[in-house]
């Protein structure tokens, strides 16, 4: 009897290890069918950008007839120097933009958490009726003409950055998102802060918001892409006597400018490729979105896991 309980013994670890090589021999291939699908994906969306800086850098004409490749194709910098044509203008509309990003990203992502943290309070008793007012406006909106008449008239911002700033500040979806955050949060903790005597206050900004890194970061990512990307509120309230316009806005300007005056020109005796209207599209773009790409790896992290957890608390 014990050599065969000692021989089944030996047999279901045998099985047992042969279960586990299995697997792993398993896990490997996922793993690797994994890699590769996403490694072609990276490159996937790696190409484009990598075609965009290659056509900044090319010759209008080359890229007319053949299209743009992975190289430069008549190597140029003739869109670079149309951009750079008025170097204190493009310097002031970077500068509006990163002082409206940091400022708007800052106050907004305050702004947001606390309005969240109020909202997912339980001992806040109008703070589903906040929310529904919130909600409603997601699905209805007032519309453009009555938003510019209140910008405008009422408020008086026209040629005024705040037209801009305040609108961006923050937004439903945004509070939402925060609202879905902080409900990971226990609420002992908020408790534990009023039995020692804290305020509302002091408990949102010593307990509260250090355990909001995943959510901050999350939130300030979209704060700062919406205020880096911005240009249709500025196109509407900043009118041409103001000189020093955000970024988009300015690039925006430019390439309309070329592309006019290519129109003017079209029944002149004027070469095609020499006003740069394609590789300057591409040079703006460069311009437009090289600096805000080396914001997100620092970020990458929170934000992963900022998603997570908003999509599990929902």
């Amino acid at each position: 009897m014990e050599v065969k309980i000692n021989k089944g013994i030996t047999i279901n670890k045998n099985n047992k290890v042969n279960n586990i090589i299995k697997k792993d021999k398993y896990t490997k291939i996922v793993h690797a069918f994994a890699y590769v699908f996403i490694g072609l994906f990276a490159l996937a969306c790696l190409v484009p950008f990598i075609l965009m800086v290659s056509a900044s850098f090319s010759t209008e004409t080359i890229i007319t007839k053949t299209g743009f490749g992975i190289l430069p194709k008549g190597f140029t910098t003739a869109a670079y120097d149309l951009i750079f044509k008025s170097p204190r203008v493009l310097i002031g509309s970077y500068c509006v933009t990163i002082i409206m990003t940091v400022c708007g990203t800052i106050v907004g992502l305050f702004i947001v958490a606390m309005t969240g943290y109020a909202l997912q309070r339980k001992d806040f008793p109008y703070a589903n009726k906040i929310l529904f007012f919130i909600y409603f406006t997601t699905l209805f909106s007032a519309g453009l003409a009555p938003t510019y008449l209140w910008v405008t008239q009422f408020l008086n911002l026209k040629d005024s950055y705040l037209a801009v700033f305040l609108q961006l500040l923050m937004s439903p979806w945004l509070i939402i998102l925060m609202k879905n955050f902080v409900k990971s949060i226990p609420y002992e903790i908020t408790e534990s802060g009023k039995m020692d005597g804290a305020g509302d206050f002091r408990i949102f900004v010593s307990l509260i918001l250090p355990m909001l890194k995943p959510a901050l970061a999350t939130i300030g990512l979209f704060l700062a892409l919406g205020y880096w990307n911005e240009w249709y509120n500025s196109m509407l309230y900043l009118s041409s006597s103001v000189e020093y316009k955000p970024l988009q806005n300015y690039l925006y300007g430019v390439i309309n400018q070329a592309q006019a005056l290519k129109n003017s020109v079209a029944g002149a005796n004027v070469p095609a490729g020499a006003l740069p209207t394609q590789t300057l599209k591409m040079a703006t773009a460069v311009l437009a979105t090289g600096p805000i790409i080396f914001l997100y790896p620092f970020v990458q992290k929170y934000f992963i896991a900022g998603i997570t957890v908003g999509a599990v608390k929902g």
